[in-house]
């Protein structure tokens, strides 16, 4: 499946959350990653994050496209990340 995560935490966990989410997906964006996962790894990254953030005060958003369905993306200004790896 396809997935974007996006994050708010406190400042003190930004590079934490950061540096642990660019060893599973593409960064796209401040708080913005993308790429493909499997179900295990998506669960393997959200036990992860839950170690790092404080869920008192940081907030995680996680969107899953199946595979098959088609999802369409449009950069207005300059992309931060690949996009060759999109959904084709």
């Amino acid at each position: 499946m396809y997935v974007v995560i996006v994050y708010d935490v406190e400042q003190e966990r930004v590079a934490k959350v950061c540096k642990y989410l660019r060893r599973f997906l593409y960064w796209v964006q401040n708080s913005a990653f993308e790429g493909e996962l499997t179900e295990a790894q998506l669960e393997h990254v959200k036990f992860g994050l839950e170690k790092i953030i404080d869920p008192a005060s940081d907030s995680i958003y996680i969107y899953r496209v199946p595979r098959g369905q088609l999802l369409e993306k449009e950069v207005i200004g300059q992309s931060k990340g690949p996009t060759e790896q999109f959904l084709e």
